[in-house]
């Protein structure tokens, strides 16, 4: 399934990201790209936020991943979320993100990973990954869309 929304400035791409977060499970794995600014990080805060982790929630741009320990019941009984790995593999390749321990990251149910320039790395990610795209519209305005996307 493909989802598609127009965000009008970055608190709204941030909401986006809270309204996403409440639909997670555990297990997903997803990838953003789209071009540098296009609103990748402040999604990315905004999944971070609706799952109640702890901030500050900065890109993990120049360490490569963040690894976030996620107390049960903050936000949906559903939920079996415990560990949140935000990844930013702008600067790295494939070998590397396996070296961090990728397979067992996905592996475990418990985890969502959220991949910055997943596009790089896509060799090592699953096809069942939700997949969402950043493009710009205007100097406001960007098309954020959802693919692979079940809810």
């Amino acid at each position: 399934m493909k989802k598609e929304y127009i965000s009008e400035n970055l608190d709204e791409t941030r909401e986006l990201g809270r309204i996403l977060a409440a639909e997670l499970q555990g297990g997903e794995i997803l990838c953003l790209s789209g071009e540098l600014g296009a609103g990748k990080t402040s999604f990315s805060q905004g999944i971070l936020e609706g799952l109640k982790i702890s901030g500050p929630h900065t890109s993990p741009t120049f360490v490569v991943m963040k690894e976030y320990d996620r107390e049960q019941g903050t936000v949906n009984s559903e939920q079996k979320i415990k560990k949140v790995y935000h990844i930013d593999v702008y600067r790295v390749s494939s070998n590397d993100i396996l070296d961090l321990g990728w397979e067992e990251m996905v592996e475990d149910k418990n985890n969502v990973i959220i991949i910055e320039w997943a596009e790089r790395i896509a060799d090592i990610i699953p096809a069942s990954a939700i997949r969402i795209s950043f493009e710009w519209l205007d100097e406001n305005r960007r098309k954020i869309i959802l693919k692979n996307y079940s809810n």
